[in-house]
């Protein structure tokens, strides 16, 4: 078992790629204190929509969690939810972004959402640089066994 000890500095891509929900979290909310930004579709629907798709994305975002610290010892993983996409943790940043959108009930959020998408398959294909690097040979093995990045079927 390797000893796996995380780097002491993050790429600024790894930062980058939270800032659209730190501000969907921070912007969403005054949709409804200023009644701005509304997204023009029924409100209580798209506020409960929203909440599923944010408690999917929650689900998600956690189960790779728990499955990352139970399995990651600095090793590549290519198992549980790694065997169908390669990056859940950006699906589940992705999803979450929409469900917070929604819930707040707000256009500017929905919009920010959408802005991540291009942000995160920047952080992707950076963090997939680095894992060649790193991994080499398995790393691209594991990108033909594993084709989806972080949609199944789709990207």
């Amino acid at each position: 078992m390797l000893k796996y000890t995380p780097p002491k500095n993050l790429r600024a891509l790894f930062i980058a790629h939270y800032a659209p929900i730190l501000l969907i979290i921070m912007i969403g909310p005054l949709t409804a204190l200023y009644d701005i930004w509304q997204i023009p579709l029924d409100k209580f629907s798209t506020i409960i929509f929203g909440l599923i798709i944010f408690l999917f994305g929650t689900y998600i975002y956690f189960k790779w969690e728990i499955f990352w610290y139970n399995t990651f010892k600095g090793q590549l993983v290519t198992t549980g939810i790694f065997s169908y996409i390669r990056h859940p943790h950006y699906t589940s940043l992705i999803i979450i972004g929409f469900g917070l959108a929604l819930f707040f009930y707000s256009l500017f959020a929905f919009i920010l959402a959408i802005i991540a998408i291009p942000i995160i398959i920047w952080s992707i294909i950076d963090e997939e640089k680095h894992l060649i690097k790193q991994f080499g040979d398995e790393y691209i093995e594991f990108m033909k066994k594993t084709p989806w990045r972080i949609i199944p079927k789709i990207f």
